[in-house]
């Protein structure tokens, strides 16, 4: 997969905060060379978050996010504020937009007690560096940083010889209009890029030439002509681990099988075919779930595992909302909205109260719920999924997803989750 076809959740997200006309989209365009966001002098011309997917070296794919002025006003104007807000959850690095004329506001300290409250990395650019001579840091904020940095360790590939005292620290002067900095703030940001351990999918759980069986239904709520992004993902992981991936339906599962001239490694379901691929495979051969290896390689895993026990304390009247990352056409038989509570009602025998939400409309106050459900974050960034789960946890509402769930209502749990036991 090239990079410029990295999916979404795998990019580093990094957004650009700060006042209105405080040169985001400027500075945006100048770091991208491209003209991404519309520039005027009129204050609060971005009014929605812009998302852009790049390559923007030396970085590698990442997703920039140029967000509404922080300082909004009125009605339309805090929910701008609630839109920035949200892009905080999934942002890897923040960048604070400074105006150099101006300097620090109490929004921008406001922003900067956001990122440290949330341990998201930041830096300070001060920009229209061109039309100001001010370049002395502007508040104590920026002044501990400084004081912060000079008593720990340099940045990486960046000696501690030749640094004046706007190079120390997270702070820099940025000119969009000359290019004077813009250099310079590419080569902190790729040095601020957070190193993600070495994880992988699928490809730590086979060997080269391992056959691993990949079941996918096709049927009237598959996406038309294509497979979806953790299907596309696993193949690619099998076929770098040198593993052969056999991909199936589930109606030439028993077949596959028998025409296999050895026995498979590892057999990877749909979730929603797992009863069926269950009942097909037999039980010396190790079985599990796209969606059960997306919450192992999104890092939450056993949060979820320990979530679906609330499954059977559920009563009458609970509400349960099912969550999905990203935003789809809904088809008859949609698995979150139709299959998944047809399975509660069934397994529960509880009239239960179901909710969805999708998208980045993930609700902040979780209590009324007695369960979350939620997909396996294939769309959504390591972060975001995490801030989710620790969200719920905070709340002190159980959360799982739909793998889990569907194997602890087939009961076919502590079998779906044995591959991958040993690296929970």
């Amino acid at each position: 997969m090239g990079m410029n076809n990295t999916p979404a959740g795998e990019r580093v997200h990094i957004g650009f905060f700060g006042r209105r006309n405080a040169g985001k989209s400027s500075l945006l365009n100048a770091v991208t060379g491209q003209e991404l966001s519309v520039v005027s002098e009129v204050r609060g011309t971005t009014t929605d978050p812009v998302y852009k997917a790049m390559e923007l070296l030396p970085l590698g794919p990442v997703m920039l996010i140029d967000t509404p002025g922080f300082d909004d006003e009125g009605s339309l104007g805090e929910q701008r504020v609630k839109k920035t807000k949200q892009v905080l959850e999934k942002t890897d690095i923040a960048v604070l937009v400074v105006d150099a004329a101006e300097g620090m506001a109490a929004c921008d300290e406001e922003l900067l007690a956001l990122f440290k409250e949330r341990e998201i990395p930041f830096i300070i650019v001060h920009t229209k560096s061109d039309i100001t001579s001010k370049c002395p840091m502007q508040s104590d904020v920026e002044r501990e940083s400084a004081d912060l940095r000079v008593a720990g360790e340099p940045m990486t590939g960046e000696s501690d010889a030749g640094q004046d005292e706007n190079r120390i620290a997270d702070v820099i002067y940025v000119s969009a209009k000359t290019g004077a900095g813009v250099h310079e703030l590419k080569e902190r940001l790729a040095a601020m890029c957070p190193d993600k351990e070495e994880r992988r999918l699928v490809g730590d759980l086979v060997k080269p030439m391992d056959i691993v069986v990949l079941v996918v239904p096709i049927d009237s709520a598959a996406p038309k002509g294509r497979l979806i992004l953790p299907q596309q993902q696993t193949i690619r992981d099998l076929l770098e681990a040198g593993a052969v991936p056999v991909v199936v339906r589930e109606k030439e599962l028993a077949e596959a099988l028998h025409k296999l001239s050895e026995k498979p490694a590892l057999v990877i379901t749909d979730s929603q075919a797992f009863e069926e691929v269950a009942a097909i495979v037999p039980e010396d051969i190790p079985l599990t779930s796209f969606s059960i290896l997306m919450a192992r390689y999104k890092g939450f895993l056993k949060i979820a595992a320990e979530g679906v026990k609330a499954i059977d304390s559920l009563r009458s009247g609970d509400r349960v909302l099912i969550a999905e990352g990203c935003t789809h056409h809904r088809q008859c038989d949609d698995i979150g909205t139709v299959k998944i509570p047809r399975f509660l009602k069934k397994y529960t025998g509880q009239n239960l109260v179901i909710e969805t939400a999708s998208g980045t409309g993930f609700p902040e106050d979780l209590t009324p719920y007695a369960l979350v459900i939620h997909c396996g974050g294939c769309m959504l960034n390591e972060r975001e999924v995490l801030r989710r789960m620790r969200f719920a946890k905070r709340q002190g509402v159980p959360v799982t997803n739909y793998g889990i769930a569907i194997a602890q209502m087939k009961g076919i749990l502590a079998r779906s989750v044995a591959p991958v036991a040993e690296t929970l």
